[in-house]
């Protein structure tokens, strides 16, 4: 068994569902989610994400929750970043990606050739996620 490094995202104020669902629509892959509910929890939180996990082919794992005010605070800044890379071969997938991620976001650079010779871009997704999308040598080719 190997051990993986996944990025896991907090969201405030029940979004985790929707955010996580919207990052399967544009990614593609299995998105699982387990509720609050699930694990016995009555009331208002039942229904929010406890965990939520999106599988993409080629390996790409995204998790996600709700963070209730009352187990913790959610703070958005510019302290962490998605990083998404790939080789030429991945060219059209990753334009993909980023076109969908930035839809009601913000592109803070675009998806373009950049001075190290890939073709790069940032944004900030709809729930205030950052996101790096970095395709090797394709400004190149």
């Amino acid at each position: 068994m190997s051990i993986n490094l996944n990025p896991y995202l907090n969201f405030p104020d029940a979004q985790a569902r929707e955010a996580m669902e919207f990052y399967a629509s544009v990614l593609g892959g299995e998105l699982t989610v387990m509720t609050f509910g699930d694990m016995g929890t009555e009331g208002p939180l039942a229904s929010q994400v406890m965990h939520g996990q999106l599988e993409v082919p080629g390996g790409l794992v995204l998790m996600g929750a709700d963070a209730p005010p009352e187990m913790a605070a959610v703070t958005f800044g510019d302290n962490v970043s998605v990083s998404l890379s790939g080789g030429p071969e991945d060219a059209e997938r990753l334009r993909a990606w980023f076109a969908g991620l930035s839809e009601g976001g913000t592109v803070r650079q675009p998806l373009e050739a950049a001075p190290w010779g890939d073709e790069f871009g940032m944004l900030t997704d709809r729930f205030g996620i950052g996101w790096l999308v970095n395709i090797a040598g394709a400004a190149a080719s």
